[in-house]
């Protein structure tokens, strides 16, 4: 009895097409699945970068905090809980980076917890600086929202919960403003 014949392979470019749309979407899935560019050992993977770059502005934010507090201390009780936030926030993000991982150019923070670079001159009035801690949260708040969706899991659950504790935290500092 002989064998049958092996099914014939249609060719064209109906098979041609069905082939590199199979093989495109394989690509696409086998991409999504590794950790691409970032997996090599050379430097920091972006989600150490982002980490390393919101503790930056933590720590920065903080040295503003630090300085409205130092030149008005009469706004101590409506600024500390804020401050001490936004202290948790630098120490969360700190959490996942390693010391070498601070992006250059940023404020690092130093042993002390404030930044190293010189502050943002505060304001002439209460009025004024908490209208500038509040522009700075919006900014930071904006950024970070931004920044989240380049990070995957946890690190962009990080970034959001702080986006959107800076703009509480601008709303709160824009409500009731000094008298």
């Amino acid at each position: 009895m002989p064998y049958p014949s092996p099914p014939r392979i249609p060719s064209g470019p109906r098979v041609r097409r069905r082939t590199l749309l199979a093989s495109a979407a394989g690509a696409a899935l086998l991409a999504g699945c590794t950790s691409g560019a970032d997996s090599g050992g050379d430097g920091p993977s972006a989600t150490e970068r982002a980490r390393a770059q919101a503790a930056a502005d933590s720590a920065t934010l903080l040295g503003r905090y630090d300085a409205v507090l130092k030149a008005f201390p009469d706004l101590a009780e409506r600024l500390r809980p804020l401050r001490t936030e936004v202290a948790a926030h630098a120490a969360a993000f700190q959490e996942g980076t390693t010391p070498t991982a601070t992006p250059s150019g940023s404020a690092a923070p130093s042993a002390s917890g404030s930044p190293s670079a010189s502050p943002t001159p505060v304001p002439a009035t209460a009025k004024d600086a908490l209208a500038s801690l509040a522009a700075a949260e919006r900014a930071l708040a904006d950024r970070r929202a931004k920044a989240l969706l380049d990070v995957p899991g946890e690190s962009a659950r990080l970034l959001a919960a702080t986006a959107a504790a800076g703009a509480a935290h601008a709303y709160l500092l824009t409500t009731g403003a000094a008298k």
